[in-house]
């Protein structure tokens, strides 16, 4: 499971590939380190030409190598750098195809009305819904995960796919698994829908918990604090044009202002 990390050299996302090197060390699998370069807004203005930008480019390039040799030689991990000048979702997208990277990290912006109303980075990886993103916060340093809070909409039904790869990595971490189900009515959770994730992540030592509750995100962060989760792990669903203008994804609002990473995987 090949990882991909971005990164703009700031402290946010040097502390995500600081953590995605330790999660590369764990699993035994190659980092890939990219950084998809843009113009500041002053360079923009000062129409630079391309001999300047290549320059740019150049030194990014430079400080990506650094990086990669620095994390090579303290992890004992294989790996690999790439700099483009394309935006964020375009190049994040092309390299996880290349190089088959099945996860991609990045850092988690703390909670500001600005990223409420705007979104980030981050957000906008994961509204993309095509691969897992985990984003991470500046002060999460990785010490194993053992505990992982799955937060779900068990009523809609979750495909097996999608929980393959949930069953996948907390074999891998050895971790459990806490199905967190929140609805305004407290009801007994449906057998069929545990059966089928009984099913799907066997192997996995499995909680279930349900609670009533009219606001899903206070009830999560509730339950982080309470269950003392190294993970916390959302399905996004997929909106159609209409819906996603009236839908605010609660796993986007949840991307800023955590204490732990949040791994976002995409329904299929």
């Amino acid at each position: 499971m090949n990882i991909l990390v971005a990164t703009n050299f700031s402290k946010l996302s040097d502390n995500a590939v600081m953590y995605s090197a330790s999660l590369a060390m764990e699993f035994k699998t190659k980092l890939i380190i990219f950084n998809a370069f843009q113009l500041s807004t002053h360079a923009s203005n000062a129409r630079l030409s391309g001999a300047s930008v290549e320059v740019l480019i150049e030194n990014n390039r430079s400080r990506l190598e650094k990086l990669a040799l620095d994390i090579m030689e303290k992890f004992d991990i294989k790996v690999e750098y790439k700099c483009s000048f394309v935006s964020l979702d375009q190049e994040a997208e092309r390299l996880m195809e290349a190089y088959n990277s099945r996860l991609l990290v990045i850092g988690m912006s703390p909670k500001s009305m600005e990223q409420n109303l705007l979104g980030n980075p981050t957000t906008t990886l994961i509204s993309m819904k095509r691969f897992p993103v985990l984003a991470v916060p500046i002060d999460a340093k990785y010490a194993g995960i053992k505990n992982i809070l799955f937060a779900c909409d068990l009523l809609a039904g979750i495909p097996l796919k999608t929980l393959a790869k949930l069953r996948e990595l907390a074999i891998m971490l050895n971790a459990k698994v806490t199905v967190f189900y929140v609805e305004q009515k407290v009801n007994e959770l449906k057998a069929i829908a545990k059966d089928e994730i009984n099913n799907e992540l066997e192997d996995v030592t499995i909680l279930y918990k349900n609670v009533k509750s009219n606001t899903v995100i206070e009830a999560i962060e509730t339950e982080l604090k309470k269950s003392k989760s190294d993970l916390l792990v959302m399905m996004p669903r997929k909106y159609g044009f209409w819906e996603s203008i009236m839908h605010k994804s609660k796993t986007r609002v949840m991307a800023s202002g955590l204490n732990i990473p949040l791994l976002s995987i995409p329904i299929e």
